[in-house]
């Protein structure tokens, strides 16, 4: 199972808000917030593909600035994937990067 720590960033006036609305979200706990407008939160999910999408739901709400990784462990996953426990359903999203 994935855990990971995130700093959500608000601004300051909504923090109170967004922080209660996080806190609803299954597999979200919010564990504290500073006057500045970020929000400490860890997010658990059954894979790290449910936890990308829990992520982007964050990113979607209203006032949140941005969502930064702060910590991942998802050790467990790659052992199931090892074992052929487990097959990603898009492993590395066939992403494009472009080199500057």
């Amino acid at each position: 199972m994935p855990i990971g720590g995130f700093v959500i960033n608000t601004l300051p006036e909504e923090c109170s808000d967004v922080a209660a609305h996080l806190g609803g979200i299954a597999g979200v706990d919010v564990h504290g917030s500073d006057a500045q407008g970020n929000i400490v939160a860890v997010i658990e999910a059954e894979t790290s593909d449910l936890m990308e999408e829990c992520v982007r739901q964050i990113e979607g709400l209203a006032h949140v600035l941005n969502v930064g990784a702060v910590y991942l462990h998802a050790e467990d996953e790659v052992e199931k994937i090892e074992r052929g426990e487990l097959v990603p359903e898009h492993p590395f999203k066939k992403r494009k990067f472009k080199l500057a």
